[in-house]
């Protein structure tokens, strides 16, 4: 349904864009002859130093006298490696994303008694306000659930009676309304999709309290609720380490800024799901999907290297894929010989693709990322370490768990809003100023002409 009227004729529309474009090229040399930070970025790659943290580290690569030096990733959450923290809850057979909350918003590891208190009040606080669900779900649906839940984020305003203070206290309070209550939105939200949108029954379920957050995604989410206790397990570990990524990244980078205008909760984080619906970004496991549906269109022996690597050499060179060159979920801005995320998240992969029968497929994400290095390097002649994000692993495992590609990206959310209301109140807290970089004026000098002197 498209509520959407265009006045523009196609005419003017062309003489716009057009225009548009005569008036607003920048040489990309201006970038480099300013010595412009691009991206926020340093001429090697390395990010700019735009803050301080106390919440996550992303560690891929060492500068030795200079020079960029690939290592083996590592990802810390304040302080603990994400390894130690995986196999900490797996080794105990309980869920961890909870655990995982706690640790990034408040910076210690809970006690026993204090998880059960976390756990036990975000379980309370899943419901979502009365009326929310009919007057912000269901009304004015939406195609995109990442559309839907940066609206839902920001309508949850209307429902705070203390929505625009700011202090460490109620800071919180909101925090731990929205790690509980984003599971349930993107959930329903993707239910609502389906009716109004692909014309199927309308299920909506109320979350239980005593299930994990893992567990009540499953259970609002899939047709019949139904799922195992190792699909929820795996789904959990994904959302452990989707839950940061440090200050750097765009989304937290996004409601860091503009957290730091004193604006209120809602505001910046409904900035950092925009964020993170693009393909650059939280999308990409989407787009990876999608690239490997065409994969297994179009390679007839998924055993066969020389038909993987053939293709892999297609889309590089623009002759296959969605025509961007780019072979989705291989490579990342900061990790190089390895991402930890896909490290972890590809071991528990293969155990529930064996289980399920997607081992065939699992096996050709194993080759697309054996392959894909060296066929960048030969094609492009770029020298540049690459390897398999978490992004690569990440949607195979969601379509194992029978989620579909609508909610790859929510899902990513309903993870990462630990990390953005953790570095929302250090931001608060901490930051002290208004996050304002400079740009370069280019533009010439000239003088106002009158209209009547127009051409």
């Amino acid at each position: 349904m498209n509520y959407q009227s265009n006045y523009l004729d196609d005419n003017m529309l062309k003489c716009l864009c057009e225009e548009f474009r005569n008036n607003n090229h920048i040489d990309p040399e201006a970038y480099t002859n300013f010595k412009v930070k691009r991206g926020l970025r340093d001429a090697d790659g390395t990010g700019v130093v735009a803050g301080i943290t106390l919440i996550g580290n992303v560690h891929g690569y060492v500068l030795n006298e200079g020079e960029k030096v690939p290592i083996e990733g590592k990802l810390t959450y304040r302080g603990i490696d994400v390894n130690d923290l995986v196999n900490g809850f797996i080794t105990e057979n309980r869920f961890g994303f909870e655990e995982t909350a706690y640790l990034i918003l408040i910076g210690e590891l809970p006690n026993k008694n204090q998880l059960e208190k976390f756990t036990e009040v975000l379980g309370k606080t899943r419901i979502l306000p009365p009326g929310f669900t009919e007057d912000m779900l269901l009304k004015a649906p939406s195609g995109n659930v990442m559309n839907k839940l940066a609206r839902a984020t920001l309508a949850l305003y209307s429902y705070d009676d203390n929505a625009d203070d700011i202090s460490l206290e109620n800071s919180i309070i909101q925090s731990i309304q929205l790690i509980a209550r984003f599971p349930t939105i993107i959930s329903l939200a993707y239910q609502v999709k389906k009716h109004y949108y692909d014309n199927d029954s309308l299920v909506l379920r109320n979350p239980d309290p005593n299930l994990s957050t893992a567990e009540n995604i499953l259970r609002l989410s899939k047709k019949y609720g139904e799922y195992t206790q190792d699909e929820a397990r795996l789904l959990d570990l994904c959302m452990v380490l989707h839950a940061e990524h440090g200050g750097g990244n765009n989304s937290a980078f996004s409601c860091r800024v503009l957290s730091s205008s004193g604006t209120d909760t809602y505001s910046s984080i409904s900035a950092a799901v925009g964020s993170l619906k693009g393909p650059k970004h939280g999308g990409a496991s989407t787009k990876v999907s999608q690239m490997f549906d065409e994969i297994k269109q179009n390679v007839k022996d998924w055993t066969n290297d020389d038909e993987v690597a053939s293709y892999i050499e297609k889309i590089i060179n623009k002759e296959a894929g969605d025509g961007t060159g780019l072979v989705y979920g291989m490579g990342h801005a900061v990790y190089t010989l390895s991402d930890p995320r896909s490290v972890i998240l590809k071991i528990y992969a293969r155990k529930l693709a064996e289980k399920n029968g997607y081992l065939s497929e699992f096996e050709l994400h194993e080759s697309v990322e054996r392959l894909t290095p060296e066929i960048f390097a030969r094609v492009k002649g770029d020298t540049k370490t690459i390897s398999a994000n978490v992004d690569f692993y990440s949607g195979l495992v969601y379509k194992m768990l029978g989620l579909p590609e609508e909610l790859y990206a929510p899902l990513f959310a309903a993870s990462r809003i630990v990390g953005w209301t953790a570095h929302r109140i250090e931001e608060i807290q901490n930051g002290g100023r208004l996050i304002r970089p400079a740009y370069k004026m280019i533009s010439k000098r000239r003088d106002f002409v009158p209209l009547s002197d127009r051409d």
